[in-house]
C-alpha cells in the first residue's frame, strides 16, 4: 500500500492548475502518478504528474486503476464531492 494509490484525492501544489483538486487514476512509477479532475469540473486534465507536485488528502474513492472519466465523475457524485472539486484552495496560508 502507497499513499499515491488509485483513487486517492489529491492537491496540485504546482504549475497553472495549483490549488485544484484532482484524483488519481493509475500509478507509473514510483516517481509519477496518472491524474484527472475531471477537466470539466476542476480544470485538472488528464496527464501524467510527478508525485512531489501533489499534496495527498485522506478521502479515497472507489474506482478502477485507469478508470475514464466518466467513472470518476460518478465516484465524485456518489461522494458528494463534485462542488468541493469546482472550487479551488489557496496554499502556504
Amino acid at each position: 500500500m502507497t499513499l499515491y494509490e488509485t483513487g486517492r484525492i489529491c492537491v496540485k501544489t504546482m504549475g497553472r492548475e495549483t490549488g485544484s483538486y484532482c484524483v488519481i487514476v493509475d500509478a507509473q512509477n514510483p516517481k509519477n502518478v496518472i491524474i484527472t479532475g475531471p477537466k470539466h469540473i476542476s480544470g485538472v486534465r488528464r496527464r501524467s504528474c510527478n508525485i512531489r507536485h501533489l499534496e495527498p488528502l485522506d478521502t479515497i474513492l472507489s474506482i478502477s486503476s485507469g478508470a475514464d472519466d466518466a467513472a470518476v465523475e460518478k465516484a465524485l457524485e456518489e461522494s458528494g464531492l463534485t462542488e468541493k472539486f469546482r472550487t479551488k484552495i489557496r496554499l502556504g496560508e
